[in-house]
């Protein structure tokens, strides 16, 4: 006679289930590493352009434009990422570049264009607008509107 309380060897969760598992594991480590690299990309060059001359020179005069802090309020911080591009060649480049930016009052974009030639940049355009009211505030001449007010 057999003995009919015979344990039965159950085959554990690994042996189950490894052949979902590993190709699960698989795709989901190679779309978690594309997401990774993307990312640095991604944050590397943003890093970069957000160093760089023209976007550091452009958000330091729109924070200490009397007309911007007037119209968003202060701080003025920027607001997100930076569009356009950032071309360099040897000593000279170029830039055209649109930076959002908001103050407690409202949002604006700086947009600016400009050349570097013997290591100087030169801007052609240099302006914030602000979103609400679509005004244009020029960045380049506010130096040349304080001289003209002082002369008269």
């Amino acid at each position: 006679m057999t003995d009919q309380n015979e344990l039965i060897e159950q085959k554990s969760w690994w042996k189950r289930n490894w052949k979902w598992v590993v190709p699960v594991g698989g795709c989901l480590t190679l779309i978690i590493l594309f997401v990774a690299f993307i990312s640095t990309i991604i944050f590397g060059a943003t890093k970069m352009m957000s160093g760089s001359e023209p976007y550091q020179d452009s958000v330091a005069k729109a924070q200490t434009n009397e007309q911007v802090i007037e119209l968003l309020g202060e701080p003025i911080e920027t607001d997100g990422f930076m569009q356009g591009s950032i071309n360099y060649s040897n000593d000279d480049g170029d830039a055209d570049i649109r930076i959002p930016i908001k103050g407690p009052n409202g949002e604006g974009t700086i947009y600016v264009v400009g050349e570097k030639r013997n290591d100087v940049w030169t801007y052609s355009e240099q302006e914030v607008r602000i979103d609400q009211n679509n005004e244009v505030i020029d960045l380049l001449n506010e130096g040349l509107d304080k001289l003209e007010e002082e002369d008269y």
